[in-house]
Parts: structure tokens; C-alpha cells; sequence
């Protein structure tokens, strides 16, 4: 490999704006910060937390007439 060509990997510290938990991993970068992470996902959890009041099917039956 050529030398002084590649970026500096160090540990990193992320964070779930969502939950405000954090974890360690390796990365180029310093901090990172994700919207959502296993904890928080409800694929993950099990658990729906957000809830779309009008979801597209819902406007095409609406638009349309349909129940």
C-alpha cells in the first residue's frame, strides 16, 4: 500500500438524536450522530412511535372515493 495516502481510522463515538443513546465504533470521523438506531427503530424494537396521520393510500381513497 502506498504510505500517507490513506485517511487516519480511529474510534468514534455515536450518537441516536432520537433515544440519546451512544456507542463506539470504528471511523474516519470523530463524531457521528444518526436520526435513528436500533434501539430507537421500531423494525428493532418492536414498537411503533410515530404515527403518519395521512399515509398516500389513505389520500388516493379519499381523492377517490374509496373506503
Amino acid at each position: 500500500m502506498k504510505k500517507n495516502i490513506h485517511p487516519n481510522f480511529h474510534k468514534t463515538t455515536i450518537t441516536c438524536v432520537s433515544c440519546g443513546s451512544t456507542f463506539e465504533a470504528g471511523s474516519i470521523k470523530k463524531d457521528i450522530k444518526v436520526d435513528t438506531c436500533a434501539n430507537c427503530h421500531p423494525f428493532y424494537s418492536g414498537k411503533q412511535r410515530l404515527v403518519q396521520a395521512d399515509g398516500a393510500v389513505d389520500r388516493f381513497n379519499k381523492k377517490h372515493g374509496l373506503k
